[in-house]
Parts: structure tokens; C-alpha cells; sequence
């Protein structure tokens, strides 16, 4: 979502992400604030629903504090890689399907979505 943040995480190997979905983190105090280039795990509205998805904010959401998004690392490099994603396709891609049929969905319906090929944790 241009301007706030970009999700990612659920695993393209419908077997793999079923896997995931299921395991969850507990919830973290908010002790950073979601400013442009921090990342926090995505949840629902209850306790401790967090699990593999994450976004980055694009902006300063604030707001995101008081609902208990707890950013826990931040891009100290390539902001600028994440400013150039494709946002075409907004919120379009429907995650049940991700999870069901994961990247041959996306592949069909979204060719233009950019996707993490390697990424490194310092």
C-alpha cells in the first residue's frame, strides 16, 4: 500500500506456509515507534496472533503503536529497493489463495508482483 506499508511473508509452497500459519509469536511491547523503514510482524486483532508476515512501513504510521505493532528491526540499507516495489496490485492478492495455491496463484493473477528472492539478516 503505496505510502504506508509493504507485507510480505506467507511462503510460496502452499505446504510450507500451512505449516507456519499455524505457529504463531507471542505479542512484543511497542518500545520503537513504526517510522519509514521499520519492520513489524502483521496480526490480527487478538493476543499473540503474530506469525511470519511482516511489512515495512513507507511512512510514519504512528498510529500503529497504540494497536500494538511492535517494531523489532529497521532497513539500514535499500529503502530505496522497497520505494521502487510494484504497488500496482494494492490489496488485491486474496491471502486465503496465497495459502491455498501460494505462488502459482500469484504467478496467474498478479505477473507483475515483485517477490523476495534473497534476503540477509545482520
Amino acid at each position: 500500500m503505496p505510502g504506508f506499508v509493504v507485507q510480505f511473508g506467507i511462503n510460496g509452497d502452499p505446504a510450507t506456509s500451512t505449516t507456519w500459519r499455524s505457529r504463531t509469536i507471542a505479542d512484543d511491547p511497542v518500545v520503537e515507534t513504526n517510522s519509514r523503514g521499520y519492520i513489524s510482524f502483521a496480526m490480527t486483532d487478538l493476543p499473540n496472533s503474530r506469525n511470519a508476515q511482516l511489512f515495512i512501513n513507507l511512512g510514519n504510521n504512528l498510529a500503529l503503536d497504540d494497536s500494538g505493532f511492535a517494531p523489532f528491526a529497521h532497513v539500514v540499507s535499500g529503502m530505496d529497493i522497497v520505494d521502487g516495489l510494484n504497488y500496482e496490485y494494492g490489496e488485491t492478492p486474496n491471502q486465503t489463495q496465497i495459502y491455498a495455491q501460494g505462488n502459482s496463484y500469484l504467478d496467474a493473477n498478479f505477473p507483475n508482483l515483485d517477490a523476495i528472492i534473497h534476503a540477509t539478516i545482520l
